[in-house]
Order: structure tokens, then C-alpha cells, then sequence
């Protein structure tokens, strides 16, 4: 994959690092798990709703909600970096374990895109909203417009367009912000909850690439794609380059393995290895990433390069921030 090693097939594996993902204990099982470093506050803010009662569901969005108002995140919410038109557009799904499914897709001026997605859950017959409609949708139900763009979110963008000409390049939002790989190369939070009863939720919300092509929309509010869930079994989540995770429909894909008898890790390491025999060379220098839980509270997670990181809380409150294993290993 340009400067990883892809000897043998693949090289799947010799650059395969060990991984044994976090497993459940009877007395201390996994109550949250998120995708990235700020997963930790979203954990936080998940674990005190599900110990004030909160059901599985009021603790992902409540877990969401964190990272979509903090405007030094700019891949979420408020202070998310636009797209190539200036627009800041936010996507964002919620399942429950009742197959319960809500969803707004390029929706504008509403900070909350997770709560706006629940709401499509509740309040509508349909499962996914998008564009101005998702945003009137949003609006009706009472939730607030407000800016997006933030000032440094429009400086960046502004430095963007001095130095790129406006044309459909795919993929070339990848090298933004940071290096593939890197914990600055990402685009969602993907958020999973088991509550006291062992009831699922999951949620998944982002603003997108950086600099996407108008009206782009990548796999994150897509069932299946950037998140599932199946009461019973488990939750995945992923995260990355969202065009390659929609190919494989890789949450499905993810849930699906553990449906069959995979542990967790086990699933998501299924699903990133098919995507690199499946790619190949196309997909140098990218990442993708999946995380997931299962009905009994383990969890497992397994990337294309390093750099991905996951946060779990136990039910005891404890909680770590874990680096995934990943297929290969950058070198500098």
C-alpha cells in the first residue's frame, strides 16, 4: 500500500499485529464503546446517562451529543470543515434493539444531527432523511439553526481552495487533516451501548471529508455501512475512508461474521481483510476502520493502518483508550 509492505498476497499474514480486542468478564462487561481519542469524553457523558437510568439509547446520543458541540473537533458538528462549496453538512444515524432506525444525511444548521436522527426514528415513518429536507424536518421538531462554520474551520477552508483547483479529484480529501493513519485522519464517532438489561444502542455521527464534492455523502448514515446493529447479537461501527466501507457494506459484513460465530475481533478483522483483497492497490495510504460489540460485552476492533484508536467503560466506570491492531504497519 505504497510505503507499507504488501508481499505475499497482501503480506496479510506477516503485518498482521497480535490482537485479542477487549474481552467481557461476567461481574465487569463493556457498557460503551466509541471510536477515537474523544471517544473517552463521549464515553463519559454515555456512562452517566446509563447511571442516571437512561436507557441504551438516551446513552449514545447523550455520548454523540459531546463531540458535535465541541468546535475543536472538525469532523463532527460544530466547527466541522466544510465542503468544497463552503457548506458544512452533517450526517448521522441511531439504531436501537427493536430495529429501530433513524437517520439525516447533508443536513444544514442544526448542530445535533444525532438527536435530528432519533427524532426521524420516533416521529417519522421513514428512516432516513436528507439534505433540505432532513434540515426542515429538524427544524420543525424545534431544534435550533445555528452557524457551523466557525472561523477556523473557514480559515482552513479558504487555505484549501488557494492551493487546490475545484474539481471532482477522488479521494483527495484523504491527506486532510492529517497523515493516513494518523489520529487526525478521520471523519466520525461511532458510538455503541449495552445497558443494564444487556439492550443495545449505537449511533454514528460526522461531518463528512473534508472538502467533499456538494451533496457527497459517505457511508456513516448509512445502515449497514457505518453502522449496524442486530438485537442479539451486536453493534459495529466504522470508521475512515467511507467509500471503501460502503463497498463491502462492512458493518453488516462485521455483524453478520459475529451472527455466525465470530468473537468481535475476530468479525472486524474479517471485514478489513476482504476489503484489502478486494481493493488492492486502490486503496493505498487509506484507512478504515471497525469496531464492534457484542450481546455479551466484548469488544474488538481492527483497522487497515495504526492510528486508529477506540475507547471502552465497563460497567465498573473504568475506562481505557485502546489502540486497534491493524492489517499493516506504516514505515517512515
Amino acid at each position: 500500500m505504497g510505503e507499507v509492505s504488501r508481499r505475499g498476497a497482501l503480506g496479510l499474514a506477516a503485518a498482521t499485529l497480535a490482537a485479542r480486542g477487549v474481552a467481557a468478564t461476567p461481574r465487569d462487561p463493556v457498557a460503551v464503546a466509541s471510536t477515537w481519542d474523544f471517544g473517552r469524553a463521549a464515553n463519559a457523558a454515555a456512562f452517566a446517562r446509563l447511571q442516571a437510568g437512561g436507557s441504551a439509547l438516551d446513552a449514545v446520543e447523550a455520548g454523540a451529543r459531546v463531540p458535535e458541540a465541541d468546535p475543536s473537533i472538525h469532523t463532527v458538528g460544530l466547527g466541522g470543515y466544510p465542503d468544497r462549496d463552503g457548506h458544512v453538512t452533517l450526517d448521522a444515524i441511531v439504531m436501537d434493539g427493536r430495529g429501530g432506525v433513524g437517520a439525516v444525511a447533508a443536513m444544514e444548521g442544526v448542530i445535533h444531527a444525532v438527536s435530528v436522527a432519533r427524532a426521524v426514528m420516533e416521529r417519522t415513518p421513514h428512516t432516513l432523511l436528507v439534505g433540505d429536507g432532513a434540515t426542515r424536518f429538524a427544524l420543525d421538531q424545534g431544534f435550533p439553526r445555528q452557524t457551523l462554520l466557525t472561523p477556523e474551520a473557514d480559515a482552513a477552508w479558504r487555505d484549501w481552495l488557494k492551493t487546490h483547483r475545484y474539481q471532482p479529484v477522488a479521494n483527495i480529501e484523504n491527506g486532510l487533516p492529517g497523515p493516513p493513519g494518523s489520529a487526525l485522519n478521520h471523519d466520525t464517532i461511532g458510538i455503541m451501548a449495552r445497558g443494564g438489561d444487556g439492550e443495545l444502542a449505537a449511533a454514528c455521527t460526522t461531518s463528512g471529508m473534508a472538502f467533499k464534492m456538494r451533496g457527497r455523502v459517505g457511508d456513516s448514515p448509512q445502515a449497514g455501512c457505518g453502522l449496524f446493529l442486530e438485537p442479539g447479537v451486536g453493534a459495529a461501527a466504522s470508521s475512515g475512508v467511507g467509500e471503501e466501507v460502503t463497498r463491502i457494506a462492512g458493518t453488516a459484513r462485521v455483524v453478520a461474521s459475529m451472527r455466525a460465530g465470530l468473537s468481535p475481533q475476530a468479525a472486524c478483522e474479517e471485514a478489513v481483510r476482504h476489503l484489502a483483497r478486494l481493493r488492492g492497490q486502490a486503496i493505498d495510504g487509506m484507512q478504515v476502520g471497525f469496531l464492534a460489540l457484542d450481546a455479551a460485552g466484548e469488544v474488538g476492533a481492527f483497522a487497515l493502518l495504526r492510528g486508529f484508536t477506540y475507547a471502552v467503560t465497563r460497567r465498573s466506570g473504568a475506562t481505557m483508550l485502546v489502540p486497534a491492531a491493524s492489517l499493516f504497519a506504516r514505515t517512515e
